[in-house]
């Protein structure tokens, strides 16, 4: 072949563009498996997300709904119905019951779901994770939801600590026909109640609920709403007692022991010890400077109403505290110890001050000695207030009504009731605790759950 053919044919061949494409094609080829690989990959990413972000939004709904101490574990059951069980295939659950909550407060409910996924073809581009695990490139995925729990403030007239460990904090023995008004109630154990629901509008109980209130709600437990006012009760020095307590020894009007009380009890603005066992031996009034509330400290005593009437005089405003200590066999109660009935306190607690709305307080340093036998019934209670025995067992036998002279106010605080009879409490409306200086106990009704993040 000459040398001018061989020309010809390289010319040919350069205006040739047959193939061209399937060579660019070619070029492109790792670039564009790559981008289909990433894009593949992403959309396996986002699908995973989703899927955690649904499992941490009904795990963050469960355990706010759950609201008890054992938030945690149903939380987790049902992120394991989602696939996620926490601990498993590098899979961390995390629940909690104190997260921010958006316009404030920690009281919200958190879940975070995170999780590793294996690269596949992104690796071809160069990215290379989050993580390497057991020698594979990971990318890590997590998920985080925020539930607030939608509640109704409930407020309680009736509440049992059973900081004692009594099973039920609330029982009913036999069939009581009570009166409650409407009243609210909580257990910090089970409640019971045989026969009769007592009247109580909402029943809320840590424990059982059976048979109280008109609904019957599960509730976490309730710290002691009043356990900080002990800060306002005197030193046992202050009282000036020295060590000595008379107690009584015999009962009635040949009564021996004790200090009496009758006629009238005059008592000055602020603190008036009293030492040992208080009887009264006639009708007494408690007189006091109008518009001052008056405290009267009992140390180391029972106040014994013997049959007779304990009132206060319109504009008197009084709070009765009974401290010591649980030496001696003291009792710190209030009590009628004849074997009759007649005995009557009609009370009303102080609207402002350190004891606004206290009509009786036992230092719940007391542990001994504070039972009431027969509340309602002997002696009757008309007292407006808080009436606070945290470690008493309270039996109710008759009805407790508000003060002849205060608000319609009477919330009773103790470590358990033990209701018989025609036991009842307030036989007329509640609604008045507010004008009566005191902040009422309150505990929520739920309502729903929203997520809020």
């Amino acid at each position: 072949m000459s040398l001018k053919t061989c020309i010809h044919y390289l010319h040919q061949l350069r205006k040739n563009e047959r193939g061209a494409i399937s060579i660019t094609m070619g070029i492109l080829m790792v670039p564009l498996v790559g981008f289909l690989a990433m894009g593949f990959e992403v959309g396996n990413w986002y699908l995973l997300a989703r899927s955690m972000q649904n499992a941490a939004d009904a795990t963050a709904i469960a355990a706010a709904f759950n609201g008890s101490d054992n938030y945690v574990v149903e939380g987790k059951a049902v992120a394991a119905q989602y696939g996620y069980v926490d601990g498993s295939n590098n899979v961390t659950v995390t629940i909690s019951n104190t997260a921010a909550c958006p316009g404030g407060g920690n009281n919200c409910y958190s879940a975070s779901i995170s999780g590793f996924m294996p690269l596949l073809m992104s690796q071809v581009v160069g990215f290379r994770g989050d993580a390497s695990l057991n020698g594979t490139l990971q990318k890590q995925l997590s998920a985080l939801a925020v539930a607030k729990p939608q509640v109704t403030p409930d407020k309680l007239c009736l509440v049992a600590l059973a900081s004692s460990g009594v099973a039920q904090g609330l029982r009913t023995n036999g069939s009581p026909t009570g009166n409650m008004n409407g009243c609210d109630s909580m257990s910090n154990t089970a409640a019971q109640c045989n026969g009769s629901n007592l009247g109580l509008g909402n029943s809320f109980a840590v424990g059982s609920n059976s048979g109280c209130g008109t609904k019957q709600y599960a509730s976490p437990k309730l710290t002691d709403p009043y356990a900080y006012l002990a800060s306002n009760v005197p030193p046992l020095s202050s009282a000036g007692c020295g060590g000595n307590y008379p107690q009584i020894t015999k009962h009635g009007n040949s009564y021996t022991g004790g200090t009496s009380i009758h006629g009238t009890l005059s008592l000055n603005a602020g603190n008036n010890f009293r030492c040992g066992d208080q009887q009264l031996t006639a009708n007494t009034v408690i007189n006091a400077p109008p518009g001052q509330p008056a405290v009267l400290v009992i140390e180391n005593g029972q106040l014994d109403l013997n049959g007779y009437q304990l009132t206060s005089s319109n504009g008197t405003a009084v709070t009765i505290v009974f401290s010591g200590d649980n030496s001696g066999g003291y009792q710190h109660t209030l009590a009628d110890l004849t074997n009759g009935t007649g005995g009557l306190i009609d009370i009303a607690a102080p609207t402002s001050g350190p004891w606004s709305g206290v009509a009786i307080y036992q230092d719940p340093s007391l542990t001994s000695g504070v039972d009431v036998a027969a509340a309602g019934n002997s002696p009757t209670w008309n007292i407006t207030g808080l009436i606070y025995m945290p470690h008493a067992q309270i039996t109710l036998k008759g009805a407790i009504d508000k003060s002849n002279v205060g608000k319609q106010c009477s919330v009773l605080v103790a470590d358990n009731f033990q209701i018989s009879g025609n036991g009842g409490i307030m036989k007329s409306d509640i609604g008045q605790c507010d004008q009566a200086g005191l902040t009422m106990p309150t505990t929520t009704i739920p309502g729903g759950v929203a997520l809020v993040q």
